[in-house]
């Protein structure tokens, strides 16, 4: 924990090591941007300290000009981020930073989870479901990384025992929020059908048979690719729809965050893509090849034709009844 010193009258700000006494010491401070106060209210919790705390005896001398300061602490950005294979490769360098790992405090859960964390502000950034941006009052995408696919991506699918037309009920995914609405944009303007649509609860797998349908996603879905004879992929449906890719999540930010956070989060992130081999070493998967998961299905770049392909899709949602999340 570090913690900076604000100087009334000086607008100066300086680091200061938390073993020491609130005193200015010239051996001891580091120069701070001022950027950082924009959002104290989220970010720092504030003390008062007195202008006879900055002693003599710590090597400054006392300002005339100073007349007051403030001792603030620093807390920790709160970073959710979703607990799938496919995020794997995100998490390896993050996970691996020991700097990183200081300035954040990590939770791992399913993206709908993330994304109700990033907009009731239990979390600070997420890497969250695309669909929870208009539910977001301040957004900001702060990495040039993203879970995306130029096509089928294998683990977001349609699983079914008949074909498409033959669909009655489809079954939404809890864990999901876009791949859900995503799905619903499919059936009314792909595939052009209008099953009844449920939102599932948990255990919901077992209950795909029949005329009855499900979206699967994540790890779970790879696993269900096994046992569904018709399997439509919604990011490959997505793709033969638009001509656009698709982008799942993307880490969002409900306030502004430190440009030095960002740069040393996007190195982080580029890490475990450098990485694959290790990735796959660390999390072996019986039911589908890794290699091909990383380096075919998913596409982890966040480039202008994948924001041009969410925007799009943010889009449908604006005239269509998205699950909210």
């Amino acid at each position: 924990m570090f913690y900076f010193i604000t100087l009334a009258k000086a607008n100066t700000f300086f680091f200061i090591n938390p073993r020491l006494k609130p005193w200015v010491n010239r051996k001891n401070y580091i120069g701070f941007s001022q950027s950082l106060l924009r959002n104290k209210e989220q970010n720092v919790q504030e003390c008062d300290a007195r202008d006879d705390a900055i002693s003599t005896s710590a090597g400054f001398t006392k300002n005339p000009f100073i007349l007051h300061a403030k001792v603030i602490e620093l807390k920790k950005i709160k970073l959710g981020a979703v607990s799938y294979l496919n995020t794997k490769p995100l998490l390896y360098g993050i996970k691996r930073s020991k700097k990183l790992m200081e300035m954040i405090e990590l939770v791992e859960d399913y993206p709908a989870k993330i994304a109700a964390m990033l907009v009731d502000g239990t979390i600070d950034a997420g890497l969250a479901p695309v669909a929870v941006i208009p539910r977001l009052r301040e957004h900001h995408i702060v990495s040039d990384y993203c879970i995306g696919a130029n096509g089928d991506v294998a683990s977001v699918c349609l699983f079914s025992e008949v074909p498409v037309n033959k669909i009655e009920k489809v079954l939404l995914d809890y864990q999901s929020r876009t791949s859900v609405n995503l799905c619903k944009v499919l059936l009314k303007h792909y595939w052009k059908i209008g099953p009844r649509i449920e939102e599932a609860k948990e255990n919901y797998i077992s209950e795909i048979k029949g005329t009855t349908a499900g979206v699967v996603i994540g790890d779970r879905a790879l696993n269900q690719r096994k046992v569904s004879p018709y399997i439509y992929d919604l990011a490959g449906s997505w793709k033969a729809m638009t001509g656009l890719p698709f982008v799942f999540a993307t880490w969002i930010a409900n306030k502004k965050l430190p440009a030095d956070f960002i740069t040393l989060f996007n190195e982080a992130n580029k890490l475990g893509l450098l990485h694959i081999n290790e990735v796959i070493a660390e999390n072996p998967c019986p039911v589908y090849d890794l290699q091909t998961y990383y380096a075919t299905n998913i596409s982890y770049t966040l480039d202008e034709q994948k924001l041009k392909g969410m925007k799009q899709f943010l889009q449908y949602l604006k005239v269509a009844a998205p699950v909210n999340g």
